[in-house]
C-alpha cells in the first residue's frame, strides 16, 4: 500500500470540493482530492453562479472570465413557471423577463450575474484546481478515516485498479454529499424535514422549436395527471433535462425509469404527442431538507450538501456550497500558513452553519409555493428578501470583533449596507493606477486595511504590524494618492470618520471598525488581529 501526505484532503469533486481545491491550491496549499465517479457531472445539476459566491471565487485569474464567457454563450435571461407541461396556454409565471432584472445590484456588487450550469462551473473548477498544482483522484473512493490529535489518517481505494493509499492530512473537507460517507463515519446527526422524496433527471435531446424561447433558459415546474417534476431547457449543455419525482415507500424506483418510459414522459412533460426524443443519461437523487448538527468535528470540516442538503426550489443550493469551500480554502491557509491559530478554525461552523440554515429554510418554503396547496401545511413562509440571503449576510464568531449593541442579525437589506463587523464589506467605486476599481477587487488576497482621508496613522501602523505578526496585510488610505474616492463617499458609507479604518478579511467581510483615530494606533490594530486569528496575546 502506497502512502502519501498532504495538508488538506478534499473528499468529493462537486461544487464544495472543486472550489476548496481551486483557492487552496491558488493559495499555494497543497491539497489532494478524492471523487468516486471518473469525472465531473455530465448532467447540468445546479443553474447559475450568485453574485456572492462569484465574488469569493473571483480572485483566481480568469476564473471570472471563464464562467462570463460560458454565460454569454447561452443567452439571455430565464423564465420560471408552474405549468401542466410546456405547451401548457396559461403558464402561472414566478419570473418572467421583466421581473427577471438584476440591474439594481450592479449598486451592490462589481461582479455579473452568471448563468451556467453546474456541469460547466464544474469543468473551469477542475481546470484552475489542476492548473494551480492540485491532486485530483477521479474514480477514488474513501474507505476509511480516523483522526488523532495532530493530524488525520484516512485510506483511498482506485475503483479502476483496486489499488490503495494511504493519506496522512492536516485536515479533510468532506464534500461528499446529502448521502456521503464522511458525515455517518463521524456520527454527526442532522436536523430538518429530512428527504422529501425522490427525483429521477432525465437528460434528452429533441427539437423544441416553438415551445421555448431561444437563447433562454426555461424553468418549468410540472404538476399534470401523470406526474409531478420539473423541466428545464437552455442550459447550455446541448441537452435538456426532465426531473421527475417517485415515491419509494410505494414501491417506485429509479429502475422504473426504463428507455421507454422516459420518453413517454418526455411527451407528456413538452404536452405535444409523438415528438421524437433522444434520452441521453439519467440520474437519481433525493431531494432532501437536512441540515447537519455541527460542520467541524476535529480536524475534519463539512461543505455543501453533507452540511446542508435543501430543495432546489431558489436555486442556491449549488452557490452555498460554492461558498462553502472558498470559506474553508481561505480560513485553512491562514491556520496552515501560520497567520492563524488552530482556534481559528472554529468560525467555520460558528459562521457559515447559520446562513445554510436560513438558506436552506428559504429553499424549502420557496417548494411550498410550487406545491398544491394542501401539501404546503408546516411549511416556513418565504423570506421576505431573497437579496439578503444570497449578499447581504452577516458572521458572527471569534474572528469577527462585535460592537457594542449589535443586534446579532444574520441577514441585512443589501441595499442598505451597514458596514457593522460581520457584514459583507459594500462595494464602493474608487480610483487606483488611473482606473475605476471596486473595493471589493481589493480583496481574497489576504487582509485589507482602509483607513479614511485623515487615517494615514492607520496604515502606516498596520504595515509594522503586519510584519511583526506574519500576517498578510494591505493597508490602504481611500481618498489618499493610491486609492482615491472621487466622490468622497467612503467614511458615510462604511459610518467611520475620516480618520476612522476598517479591517476586512479575506473573504470581504469586515472583522472590526474603528470609527475614529486611536492614541496607539499599532497597539490596537496589533491587538485586533491577535484577537481576531486566534493568536495568544505579545
Amino acid at each position: 500500500m502506497s502512502s502519501i501526505r498532504v495538508p488538506v484532503l478534499v473528499v468529493g469533486a462537486g461544487y464544495a470540493g472543486l472550489s476548496a481545491a481551486a483557492l487552496l491550491a491558488w493559495r499555494g496549499v497543497a491539497v489532494t482530492l478524492v471523487e468516486r465517479h471518473p469525472s465531473t457531472s455530465v448532467q447540468p445539476k445546479a443553474f447559475g453562479v450568485n453574485w456572492r459566491a462569484l465574488e469569493l471565487l473571483r480572485p483566481v485569474p480568469g476564473l471570472e472570465r471563464e464562467l462570463s464567457e460560458i454565460s454569454e454563450g447561452i443567452g439571455d435571461g430565464m423564465r420560471i413557471a408552474i405549468a401542466s407541461s410546456l405547451a401548457d396556454p396559461d403558464p402561472k409565471m414566478i419570473v418572467e423577463d421583466s421581473d427577471d432584472d438584476f440591474s439594481f445590484l450592479r449598486q451592490v456588487t462589481p461582479v455579473p450575474d452568471i448563468g451556467a450550469p453546474q456541469a460547466q462551473v464544474e469543468r473551469v473548477l477542475r481546470g484552475k484546481a489542476e492548473e494551480y498544482g492540485a491532486d485530483l483522484r477521479f474514480s477514488t473512493e474513501l474507505t476509511s478515516l480516523v483522526q488523532d490529535p495532530e493530524g488525520v489518517t484516512a485510506t483511498v481505494r482506485d475503483l479502476a485498479t483496486g489499488a490503495e493509499t494511504t493519506v496522512r492530512a492536516d485536515y479533510v473537507i468532506a464534500a461528499d454529499g446529502h448521502r456521503g460517507r464522511v458525515r455517518s463515519m463521524l456520527g454527526i446527526p442532522v436536523t430538518g424535514r429530512g428527504e422529501l422524496g425522490s427525483t429521477c433527471a432525465i437528460m434528452f435531446d429533441a427539437d423544441l422549436t416553438g415551445l421555448v424561447r431561444d437563447r433562454q433558459v426555461t424553468l418549468w415546474y410540472l404538476q399534470n395527471e401523470v406526474f409531478n417534476g420539473a423541466i428545464v431547457t437552455g442550459t447550455g449543455v446541448g441537452a435538456h433535462v426532465l426531473a421527475v419525482h417517485y415515491d419509494p415507500a410505494a414501491g417506485e424506483s429509479e429502475a422504473d425509469f426504463t428507455p421507454e418510459r422516459a420518453r413517454e414522459l418526455i411527451e407528456v412533460a413538452l404536452g405535444v404527442p409523438g415528438i421524437e426524443a433522444k434520452v441521453l443519461d439519467r440520474n437519481a437523487f433525493a431531494v432532501a431538507h437536512t441540515l447537519a448538527a455541527r460542520y467541524q468535528q476535529g480536524r475534519v470540516f463539512l461543505a455543501g450538501d453533507a452540511a446542508h442538503t435543501m430543495p432546489p426550489t431558489g436555486g442556491q443550493g449549488g452557490s452555498t456550497a460554492l461558498q462553502d469551500g472558498a470559506d474553508l480554502a481561505w480560513r485553512l491557509w491562514l491556520v496552515l500558513s501560520g497567520q492563524a491559530g488552530p482556534g481559528f478554525l472554529g468560525s467555520y461552523d460558528a459562521e457559515r452553519r447559520p446562513i445554510g440554515a436560513i438558506t436552506a429554510d428559504s429553499q424549502l418554503a420557496n417548494l411550498a409555493v410550487r406545491m398544491p396547496p394542501a401539501a404546503r401545511a408546516e411549511f416556513p413562509e418565504p423570506v421576505s428578501d431573497p437579496f439578503a440571503v444570497i449578499i447581504g449576510q452577516r458572521y458572527h464568531s471569534g474572528a469577527v470583533l462585535a460592537e457594542p449593541g449589535d443586534d446579532g442579525s444574520l441577514l441585512e437589506p443589501p441595499m442598505m449596507p451597514t458596514a457593522r463587523p460581520g457584514s459583507r464589506a459594500p462595494h464602493i467605486t474608487l480610483t487606483k493606477d488611473g482606473r475605476e476599481v471596486s473595493v471589493i477587487d481589493l480583496f481574497g488576497h489576504g487582509f485589507v486595511l482602509l483607513a479614511g482621508p485623515r487615517g494615514r496613522a492607520w496604515a502606516d501602523a498596520a504595515g509594522a504590524v503586519a510584519q511583526g505578526l506574519g500576517v498578510r496585510l494591505a493597508p490602504y488610505v481611500v481618498g489618499g494618492p493610491e486609492l482615491g474616492d472621487p466622490g468622497d463617499a467612503w467614511p458615510a458609507r462604511y459610518g467611520v470618520a475620516e480618520t476612522g479604518a476598517v479591517l476586512v478579511r479575506p473573504d470581504g467581510h469586515i472583522a472590526w471598525r474603528a470609527r475614529e483615530a486611536a492614541a496607539d494606533p499599532a497597539r490596537t490594530l496589533e491587538d485586533v488581529l491577535r484577537a481576531v486569528l486566534d493568536r495568544p496575546a505579545g
